[in-house]
């Protein structure tokens, strides 16, 4: 679902994914969202890991970022790897795949995150409005 009402050409995404080809599409989406690690949470009773980020957003007509929430449901267990002691550190999202039952967020700098799910169940909803950057993503 979109709103037509954002900046630079393109709405507010609000996406549900529940099969494995969904991986694919929300990687591709979350792909160079800069994610500061303070603002990662797990919730062990609501089973829920959550991301707030700053997505780009490739589908808008200029460069832009947008605020976002990115949430993993039926969650039973979260790892982490490469984890700095800073938790403000900010990092890049990579990629999302999925490795048997684990759902696998892969930053840069060797950060990664790994839930264990009990089935595929991801939401990211777009929150407020777009802003404009001259930071442009390249992967040489």
């Amino acid at each position: 679902m979109a709103d037509p009402g954002s900046a630079s050409g393109a709405g507010r995404l609000a996406l549900l994914g529940q099969e494995p080809g969904d991986i694919e599409t929300f990687s591709a989406l979350l792909q160079d969202a800069t994610l500061r690690l303070a603002d990662v949470g797990f919730d062990r009773k609501a089973r829920r890991l959550a991301l707030l980020i700053n997505r780009y957003r490739r589908e808008a007509d200029a460069p832009s970022r947008i605020r976002c929430a990115f949430r993993v449901e039926t969650v039973s267990a979260v790892q982490r790897a490469g984890w700095p002691a800073d938790p403000e550190a900010v990092t890049a999202i990579l990629s999302l795949t999925i490795d048997g039952d684990w759902l696998v967020i892969t930053c840069a700098a060797g950060i990664a995150i790994r839930a264990r799910v009990e089935v595929i169940e991801l939401v990211l909803e777009d929150m407020g409005e777009a802003w404009g950057t001259t930071r442009v993503p390249s992967h040489d």
